[in-house]
């Protein structure tokens, strides 16, 4: 059954893998607060599958892997900015963190690496979504507590190709964001834009970004109420979805995307998406012609579970054959 589907494939990717290379990572220290945490259980946290999805593209200026086998991000968190390191010492994780917020992202590192999560209560139902499960036991699910965070770049990637998301959110970070405290911010890590700085954004920017006035509009809603959004990240599923979606321009795919890493939300299903439907309609029934009311009826039997049974399903990289062009990439900037 592994030899039928590929899992280094795009849609792998999409669902959430990032490669963190082998190895031991060593304390850096230079004024670091340090945290040593061992998550429970037998398995290793697989740390690119459990951060992966918080990474917006091979060259997100706030996230980072490194060769000796560390992962570097850079958040603003309740406290402020801070840059968090993570590695594998043993089966236990090492971290070390800088900045204002250093303390918040060393007390939220286990609910970060999945410590929130029930793995145990995923019971795979179909073939594939098994071997996918089975392929990859040190999955978690994150928890980052931050909405703001995951919220504004999944505005950015409404209606648009990942590459031109990618691309807004790579030069909004680096043109209005702050270098990541501590080394990381030598080495070029950033750390997302305060809410200020977001509403202060003049319109040609957001335009040379290549981002439309519909989704820069939604981002400034989303930022004037900052606050009341942020508290989302304690709520339960529905009740968060309803604080997010009162936003105009916020629906149910941007709150489900968002939810999945601020909330941890394993049942966070994505509906609204180009191509989710089609993908898990292909993979578990073979109708790539799949609707989001096909989609859930399949992913039924994993209610309380259907965000990581896509996951897997992504994960596993079955899909349908390309029949027609990619979807075209627009530069509005050049308008």
């Amino acid at each position: 059954m592994a030899g039928r589907f590929d899992p280094l494939t795009p849609t792998a990717a999409r669902g959430g893998r990032t490669d963190v290379p082998a190895g031991r990572g060593r304390p850096v220290g230079r004024g670091a607060k340090a945290r040593t945490y061992a998550p429970a259980g037998d398995v290793a946290v697989d740390l690119g599958l459990t951060l992966g999805p918080l990474r917006r593209g091979p060259a997100d200026p706030t996230f980072r892997t490194t060769p000796d086998g560390s992962v570097w991000r850079a958040s603003r968190t309740p406290q402020g900015a801070g840059t968090l390191r993570v590695s594998h010492t043993g089966d236990a994780v090492e971290a070390e963190a800088w900045g204002p917020g250093a303390d918040w992202l060393l007390e939220t590192l286990p609910a970060l690496l999945g410590a929130d999560d029930d793995p145990a209560a995923f019971v795979p139902r179909h073939r594939l979504v098994h071997a996918s499960h089975r392929r990859r036991p040190g999955m978690r699910l994150t928890r980052t507590g931050l909405v703001l965070e995951s919220l504004i770049p999944v505005i950015i990637e409404q209606k648009v190709t990942t590459d031109e998301a990618y691309r807004a959110w790579r030069r909004l970070v680096r043109q209005y964001g702050d270098p990541a405290p501590g080394p990381a911010g030598d080495a070029g890590l950033y750390v997302m834009p305060d809410v200020r700085t977001w509403a202060r954004i003049p319109s040609w920017d957001w335009h040379r970004a290549g981002v439309d006035a519909k989704r820069s509009d939604t981002v400034l809603r989303a930022v004037r109420v900052a606050a009341r959004l942020e508290e989302a990240a304690a709520m339960e599923l529905a009740e968060a979805a309803r604080r997010l979606e009162l936003v105009p321009g916020i629906g149910p795919w941007t709150s489900a995307e968002t939810l999945q890493r601020s909330n941890g939300a394993a049942d966070a299903v994505t509906t609204g998406d180009l191509h989710l439907p089609g993908i898990v309609g292909f993979a578990l029934a073979g109708n790539r012609h799949a609707s989001d009311a096909e989609m859930l009826e399949l992913l039924a039997p994993y209610a309380g579970q259907r965000h990581r049974a896509a996951r897997l399903i992504l994960l596993a990289g079955r899909v349908p054959p390309r029949r027609t062009p990619k979807m075209p990439r627009t530069d509005i900037a050049r308008w």
